[in-house]
C-alpha cells in the first residue's frame, strides 16, 4: 500500500480535475499542460523556451488558479537584484532591529519571466533558492511555500542583452518544453474566449494546497522496480559516452527522470513505472542539460536543438528494455 492517504482513483480525479482547469485556459497543448503538472507534483522546476506570445505565463497562472496557490511574477531585467528576488534584512528604528522582507520568491507558484535577461548573480540567487527550498539571510533561514513551482520562461531567439544559463545551472530545471504555435482551430476559440473577458477570471480552485501535497506524496509512493531503475541509468550513461556528445546527463538528471517517471505512471492511473514512461520522459528531461560536440557530423548538419533530439533519439531506441519491470 502506498503510503499516502489518497487512494488511486482520488489521485485521478483530483489530476483529471486540474489537467481539465487548466486546458479551459491553455486550449489544445495538453503536454505542455501535463508538463507543468508533473513537474509540481514531482517536485521539480519548469523552463519554458519559447518565442513571446504562446501562453507561457498563462499556463502557470492558470495552474495556480486551479490549484488556490499563490503566485507571484519576477520580471527578469537587467537590473534586478539578488534581494529583489530573495528578500533583504531591513533595518527598523522602532524595535532597533533587522526585519527581513520577504522577496518574490516566497510564493507556491513563482514565474520567472525572461529568466536570461538578469545578471548571473541574479539568477544564481533563484536557483539556488529553487534547489534548496530556502532563503538564508543574516543566519537565518527561512523555508519557501509549499508547494513550491518555478516556472521560468525564456527566448531563444533575442540573444542581444541577455546571459545564458550556464550548464549547472539548467540542472536545476526538471524538465524543458516548448509551448509551439497554437493549431488555427485552437487559435480561433483563444479569440472568441478572450475578446472580451480574461479566461483566467472564470477559473476556480479545483484542489487546494494540502490536496496537493498529498497528490505529491501519493505519486512519491509510486513503485519502481530495480530493473527500471537500472534502465534510467544505462539512458544517462550512454549520453555520457555518446561520441556525439561534449556533456551528458547528469546523475541529478537521473534522479529528477525516475521522479517524473512516477507522476506519469500515476497520471495513467498505475501504481508502478513501466519503462515507457521513462523513455517517453528522456527528451524533456535531458535536452537541456546534456550538449552536441561541436565537431559532430550531425552536430553540423542539424541545428543544435535538432541534433540533441535526434541524438536522444537514437539513444532510446538503442538502450535495451527491460523486460520484467514489476
Amino acid at each position: 500500500m502506498l503510503d499516502s492517504p489518497l487512494t488511486a482513483d482520488a489521485f485521478a480525479r483530483s489530476t483529471d480535475a486540474v489537467l481539465a482547469s487548466v486546458s479551459r485556459v491553455i486550449d489544445g497543448k495538453p503536454a505542455a499542460v501535463r508538463a507543468a503538472l508533473v513537474c509540481l507534483l514531482a517536485e521539480g522546476h519548469l523552463l519554458i523556451e519559447d518565442v513571446p506570445g504562446v501562453g507561457k505565463t498563462m499556463l502557470a497562472r492558470a495552474l495556480a488558479a486551479s490549484i488556490d496557490a499563490s503566485v507571484r511574477r519576477i520580471q527578469f531585467t537587467p537590473d534586478l537584484l539578488p534581494g529583489d528576488v530573495t528578500g533583504v534584512s531591513v533595518y527598523n528604528p522602532v524595535d532597533r532591529e533587522f526585519e527581513f522582507k520577504p522577496g518574490a520568491i516566497f510564493a507556491q507558484i513563482v514565474i520567472a519571466d525572461e529568466i536570461n535577461r538578469s545578471s548571473p548573480k541574479t539568477q544564481s540567487a533563484l536557483l539556488e533558492a529553487m534547489e534548496e527550498r530556502q532563503v538564508t539571510a543574516d543566519g537565518t533561514s527561512h523555508q519557501l511555500a509549499d508547494p513550491f513551482l518555478v516556472v521560468a520562461t525564456q527566448n531563444p531567439l533575442e540573444m542581444e542583452g541577455t546571459y545564458a544559463l550556464p550548464e549547472a545551472q539548467r540542472d536545476r530545471f526538471m524538465m524543458r518544453i516548448s509551448m509551439g504555435y497554437p493549431d488555427a482551430a485552437s487559435e480561433a476559440v483563444m479569440l472568441r474566449q478572450r475578446d472580451t473577458r480574461n479566461p483566467l477570471e472564470q477559473l476556480t480552485p479545483v484542489v487546494g494546497a494540502a490536496q496537493v501535497r498529498d497528490l505529491i506524496a501519493w505519486a512519491r509512493s509510486v513503485h519502481v522496480s530495480p530493473a527500471v531503475e537500472e534502465y534510467s541509468v544505462a539512458l544517462a550513461r550512454a549520453t555520457r559516452e555518446h561520441p556525439d556528445l561534449r556533456l551528458g546527463a547528469s546523475p541529478r538528471a537521473t534522479l529528477q527522470l525516475v521522479r517524473a517517471a512516477k507522476v506519469w505512471a500515476a497520471l495513467d492511473g498505475r501504481e508502478f513505472v513501466i519503462p515507457d514512461d521513462v523513455a517517453t520522459l528522456v527528451e524533456p528531461v535531458f535536452a537541456h542539460r546534456i550538449i552536441a560536440a561541436r565537431t559532430s557530423p550531425t552536430a553540423r548538419a542539424r541545428s543544435a536543438a535538432d541534433t540533441i533530439s535526434a541524438i536522444l533519439r537514437s539513444i532510446v531506441g538503442a538502450v535495451r528494455v527491460p523486460l520484467a519491470t514489476h
